[in-house]
Parts: structure tokens; sequence; C-alpha cells
């Protein structure tokens, strides 16, 4: 009942650029803007995000689609050349995980609308929208919120093995020293625990007695970053 939706715009005697009309190329040109501005949007929802990055995720499926009727519907080679241009962002920048995702929803937009599945695509992006929805409003995946990084600053002449154990074990379901590293030339250590705490326990009340033992040097805690926990 649906077959409508797999068939192309595009006639089969325009396979290659040479072949293709005016009006499907515009027709494909138009639905490639049109869904790259939804895909757009679906990245932006509930996401931080830079306008130079969104500007480009718009515009990326009329590129992928401009790409594969170069090639003459070849997709092989259309994915082969557009991976290696969307790969060459997340050598040189940090991208996090949904702008990965976006990048390739974007190119597989701009591969139906180059074979001229305008419809199919349409589809698709209605499925990934309300797929994200769901999943960006749902504690699906949410990272624990009890969960936090307690960085401790100590003088480099402290013994801080087992130094703050007492003040975590109070405050803390369970604690793990994951990294020692030194700043300020040597002259200061800073601890980093991964902490679970305890239903009610008073945050101020644990850095303060923290203070007490590092001789007043920095403490914080906080949750981890999204980019951290990739």
């Amino acid at each position: 009942m649906l077959d409508f939706l797999f068939s192309s715009v595009l006639s089969a005697t325009e396979s290659s650029v040479a072949g293709v009309s005016a009006e499907g190329f515009l027709a494909c040109c138009g639905a490639s803007l049109v869904l790259g501005a939804a895909v757009a949007i679906i990245y932006m929802f509930r996401h931080t995000y830079s306008k130079n990055f969104v500007v480009t995720l718009a515009l990326l499926p009329v590129i992928v689609q401009m790409v594969i009727m170069l090639v003459n519907g070849n997709i092989g080679a259309g994915i082969a050349v557009m991976g290696v241009f969307n790969l060459v962002r997340f050598r040189s920048i940090p991208g996090s995980a949904k702008d990965i995702g976006s990048v390739f929803l974007a190119m597989a937009v701009g591969l139906a609308t180059g074979m001229g599945f305008v419809l199919l695509a349409v589809l698709f992006v209605a499925i990934v929208a309300a797929a994200n929805v769901v999943y960006v409003l749902s504690p699906f995946g949410r990272a624990n919120a009890e969960e936090k990084r307690l960085r401790i600053t100590v003088p480099e002449d402290f013994e801080y093995e087992n130094a703050f154990d007492g003040v975590l074990a109070r405050y803390t379901k369970d604690h793990e020293l994951v990294s020692v590293e030194t700043s300020n030339m040597g002259s200061l250590y800073q601890l980093e625990y991964k902490v679970k705490l305890e239903e009610g326990a008073g945050q101020k009340r644990l850095l303060d007695e923290i203070r007490c033992h590092n001789g007043n040097l920095k403490v914080s805690l906080g949750l981890y970053s999204e980019k951290e926990v990739l």
C-alpha cells in the first residue's frame, strides 16, 4: 500500500546528471533544503549548538544530493566521497555523539533525495524526529544524578591515600579515587573521586569537612560533562 514511497521522482533515463530534467533537479534541491532544515531542528532540540554547525547541517543534504547526481547514481562512490569529507571535521574538532549522528542523518537524507526518493526521505526524517523527541524527553539513557565528580586539591606533602575515606563514607554510598595529578609546578596534587551521594547528603557539609582536611584549598563537586562520558 505504501509502495509509492519507494518510487523516485527521477525517471530511469535520469540516472545520470546529464539526463536530469530541470524540474526534477529543482524538486530534489527543494526537498533537500527543507529536510535539511528539519534535520537541523532535530539536532537543536534540547541540545547546545553553534550557528555555524547548524547552518552546515541544514545545507549538507543538498550537497550530498548533488554529489550523488554527479556520480551518476553510484551510491558507493557517493558515500565514499562524502564520508571522507564529513570525517575530516571529527578528526580536527571534538564532536559529541549527537553531532556525528546528525551528520549521518543529513547524509542519509541527501542520498535519498539524490536518487529521487523524496517521499521516502520525508518519512525517514519524520520517524527520526519522533524517535528523537521520545528519547530526549524520556529517562532513557539518562545519567545517574547521584554520580558526581569530586576534585580535591591538597599540598604536595599531604599523605592523601585514604585520608578522605572517613568523610566520604559518611556522605556517599560509594566512592572511588580515579585519578591523581600534579599542578602549580608540582607543589599541589589534585585528587579526582567518582562518588555517589547518599540521599539527603548535604553537599555544603561535605565540602566544609573536606576543606578542614586539605588546608582550605580548592574543592569542587559537579557532574561529568557529556563529552567526558562518551
